[in-house]
């Protein structure tokens, strides 16, 4: 099965745990011999967008600049899992327009629940007003309304919800399935076995 591209788009507050799951996806997907990107917050702000500010114009721009690279990679076979807090709607409907086979993941953890795992202590720092804009605190986050896949991590594990992303990639047919069996877009059966198949169940009178 030749690789698809696809960009796999990581979405949820702050500390919701974004970057670890996905992390972990990209070494499951590395152990398939497939080829991973991992585009993230705190690394694409040290590089490709290292000018821009926090304000919302200035997140618009970010995520519109790791649009633009998931785009170039996911058309050209490469699977990118990005890992953004990415808190408007409408800059993720871009990306979901401009890249080849998007995947929503949103990873719905409960403000409370961020806090707790929060150890740079960004929120008790934006709650003080020293941190201004800080989504989830002064600034909304517009939870996803049809995403692919939603990961509640409270009550799941890390590995657990690794798993699961991995299993919608392969029912979608963007990568191939544990077994090795067909996926919904490579059929199991050729069309002159399916014929055999029906034909033989219409004569044991199932169908």
């Amino acid at each position: 099965m030749e690789q698809k591209g696809c960009c796999v788009w990581f979405t949820g507050l702050p500390c919701s745990g974004k970057t670890t799951v996905a992390d972990l996806v990209a070494e499951e997907l590395k152990k398939k011999n497939l080829r991973v990107e991992r585009l993230d917050g705190d690394i694409v702000r040290q590089s490709l967008t290292r000018d821009l500010g926090f304000s919302k114009e200035d997140r618009d721009k970010n995520i519109e600049r790791v649009t633009f690279v998931a785009k170039l990679l996911s058309r050209n076979g490469v699977a990118v899992l990005v890992s953004f807090v990415s808190p408007y709607r409408k800059a993720r409907d871009h990306a979901r327009e401009e890249c080849t086979n998007f995947v929503e993941v949103f990873v719905d953890t409960p403000v409370e629940e961020c806090e707790k795992r929060d150890v740079k202590g960004m929120y008790a720092k934006a709650r003080a007003g020293e941190i201004k804009d800080f989504t989830g605190v002064d600034d909304p986050y517009e939870a996803p309304l049809n995403a692919e896949l939603i990961l509640e991590t409270v009550e799941t594990t890390e590995e657990e919800c690794c798993r699961q992303v991995i299993e919608k990639m392969a029912q979608l047919g963007l990568i191939p399935s544990a077994g090795g069996e067909g996926t919904p877009e490579e059929p199991v059966y050729s069309p002159e076995e399916e014929e055999k198949i029906q034909k033989r169940l219409e004569d044991l009178g199932y169908l």
